[in-house]
C-alpha cells in the first residue's frame, strides 16, 4: 500500500535508493540524480534500510498543515459569503473580505472553500457541452452565413470583413466577398450575386447580428423585421437566427480555416486591396470547393429559380422607408432635407406618407404609389451622429469614416464664428429709407457720477 500511494518523486527516490544498496551506483551520484546533498541521501538511505520503501515517505502526509486555517475562521467567512457576497466569484469575494471586514485570506484558499461549501463552481464543472447538429440532408437547403472581420491583406491594406456563405449539406463555399464592414448594403450585394448565381435556398441561419434580426422590440417600424430580413421575406427566403456560435459552427470553422489558407493565398498573389480580393475569390472558390465539399445524404437541389425582372429585385435589394411630408413639400432623411418640386401630384402629399429608396450603389427615390418624385436636397453637415451606438463589427468602418470626414474637415480651416441673426434679418425686414411716423424718441441721459446713488 506505501507503494501505490507515493508520489512520482517518491518513488522515483526509492528506485535511486534500491541501486545505491545494491551497489550499483555510489552515493555521490545517487545524490547529483535526485540534486540532494550526500548527507541527505545518507539519511534517506538510512530510513530506507530500517523501515523500507514507505519510510521514503514524507513524514507530515495525512497530517492537516501548520498554517491551516482555523474552522471558526472558515466557517466565518462563509457566512459572509452566504450572506453578502453569494454570486461573486473568489477573486472579488477575497477583496470585500479584506476591504469591509479585515479578513485577509488568499484568493485560492477562499475558492477552494466555497467550492468544498456549494457556492462556487470550478471550472470543470461549469463547462457546456454543445452536443454536435448532424448536417443538412439537402444542398440549398440551409445556407449559413456570416462576416469575418480580419486582416485579410495582412499590412498591405486596412481590415475589412469577408462575407461568407457555405451550404450546410455539403460545406460548399457559395460566396465569398470583400467589404468594409458587416451592413445590410454589403449583404445586399453579396445577396444579389448569390441569387444570381445559385437561385433562391430556402432558408439562410446567421447569428443574431442587427442586419438580421431586430434588437429593439419597441422599434416602431419594418413591421418586427430587419431591410434584410424584408427583403428576404419579399423573395420567398426564409433567415433563421442561431442561439449561439456553436451551432452555426460550419461557418465559423471556415472562417478560421479561410483565415490561414486565404491570407496565405492573397499574399502570394499580391492582392492588396478589396477590388483585386473580389476578382481573386472566384478563383479561390473553385479550388477551395474542389478539395473540401462533401456529398450531400440525398441528391436534391433545393435552390429554385429567382424568377424576378432585374428592375423588380433592385428595389427589393435596398433600404426602404416611409416619411411624413411637411407643409413646405419637405421631408426629412439621413440628416438631409429634401424639397419635392411643385406639380400636381406632390401638392396634395403634405401631411401624407411617401416611400424613400436608398439603393446600395448611392442612388436614392422618392415614391408616391410606385410613381418617383422630383426633388432637390438641402444637405447638412454630415457626420456619425454623435455618442451613436455602434457595433463592433462596424466599429473599424465608422472610424475610418470619421478620420476622412475630419481630414477634409481640417483642410478647409477652422470655421468661421456663426454671427446671431436679428429678428428683422429672420423675417427678411429690409429697411426703405422713410423717416418714422410719430414723435422721435427722446435722447437717453447719461447718469451724473456725482449724484448717482451708490451701487
Amino acid at each position: 500500500m506505501g507503494w501505490v500511494m507515493m508520489s512520482e518523486r517518491e518513488l522515483n527516490r526509492v528506485e535511486v535508493l534500491s541501486q545505491v544498496i545494491d551497489h550499483r551506483m555510489t552515493a555521490r551520484e545517487a545524490a547529483s540524480v535526485l540534486g540532494l546533498s550526500i548527507r541527505q541521501v545518507q539519511r534517506l538511505l538510512v530510513r530506507f534500510r530500517d523501515g523500507g520503501a514507505s519510510a521514503i515517505r514524507h513524514k507530515a502526509r495525512g497530517r492537516p498543515p501548520n498554517n491551516r486555517k482555523n474552522d471558526a475562521v472558515r466557517d466565518y467567512a462563509l457566512a459572509l459569503i452566504r450572506e453578502s457576497y453569494a454570486d461573486f466569484g473568489p477573486t472579488l469575494a477575497t477583496e470585500k473580505l479584506a476591504e469591509d471586514h479585515g479578513l485577509t485570506l488568499s484568493r485560492e484558499t477562499v475558492r477552494k472553500w466555497m467550492v468544498s461549501d456549494g457556492i462556487w463552481l470550478d471550472r470543470k464543472t461549469r463547462r457546456t457541452f454543445h452536443q454536435p447538429r448532424l448536417r443538412r440532408e439537402r444542398y440549398g437547403e440551409l445556407i449559413q452565413i456570416d462576416g469575418s472581420d480580419h486582416r485579410w491583406f495582412e499590412d498591405r491594406a486596412d481590415p475589412c470583413t469577408l462575407l461568407v456563405f457555405i451550404d450546410d449539406a455539403t460545406s460548399t463555399l457559395m460566396e465569398l466577398r470583400f467589404v468594409p464592414s458587416e451592413s445590410t448594403f454589403s449583404y445586399f450585394a453579396a445577396l444579389e450575386r448569390y441569387l444570381r448565381i445559385h437561385g433562391r435556398p430556402v432558408a439562410f441561419y446567421s447569428d443574431r447580428h442587427s442586419v438580421f434580426r431586430v434588437v429593439r422590440k419597441d422599434a416602431k417600424g419594418g413591421a418586427g423585421m430587419t431591410q434584410f430580413g424584408r427583403a428576404l421575406s419579399e423573395l420567398n427566403i426564409e433567415i433563421l437566427c442561431a442561439n449561439s456560435s456553436q451551432a452555426k459552427g460550419r461557418v465559423e470553422r471556415a472562417n478560421r480555416t479561410l483565415q490561414d489558407r486565404l491570407v496565405k493565398e492573397l499574399r502570394l498573389a499580391g492582392v492588396t486591396g478589396i477590388e483585386d480580393g473580389n476578382a481573386f475569390l472566384p478563383g479561390f472558390i473553385e479550388r477551395f470547393n474542389a478539395k473540401f465539399v462533401k456529398a450531400p445524404a440525398r441528391p436534391d437541389n433545393l435552390h429554385r429559380a429567382l424568377n424576378t425582372e432585374p428592375d423588380r429585385l433592385a428595389d427589393i435589394l435596398c433600404w426602404r422607408d416611409t416619411r411624413s411630408v411637411g407643409r413646405q413639400l419637405t421631408l426629412m432623411y439621413e440628416r438631409k432635407k429634401y424639397m419635392l418640386e411643385v406639380n400636381d401630384t406632390t401638392r396634395d402629399l403634405v401631411g401624407k406618407d411617401v416611400d424613400t429608396y436608398a439603393f446600395p450603389d448611392g442612388r436614392f427615390q422618392i415614391r408616391w404609389k410606385g410613381v418617383s418624385l422630383p426633388y432637390t436636397v438641402f444637405d447638412k453637415n454630415q457626420r456619425v451622429t454623435h455618442a451613436a451606438i455602434t457595433g463592433n463589427k462596424l466599429l473599424g468602418d465608422q472610424l475610418a469614416m470619421i478620420k476622412e470626414m475630419q481630414k477634409a474637415m481640417d483642410a478647409q480651416g477652422p470655421p468661421k464664428k456663426a454671427r446671431m441673426k436679428t429678428n428683422s434679418e429672420k423675417i427678411g425686414y429690409e429697411k426703405t429709407g422713410k423717416p418714422r411716423r410719430g414723435r422721435p424718441p427722446l435722447p437717453r441721459k447719461k447718469p451724473d457720477p456725482e449724484t448717482a446713488a451708490p451701487i
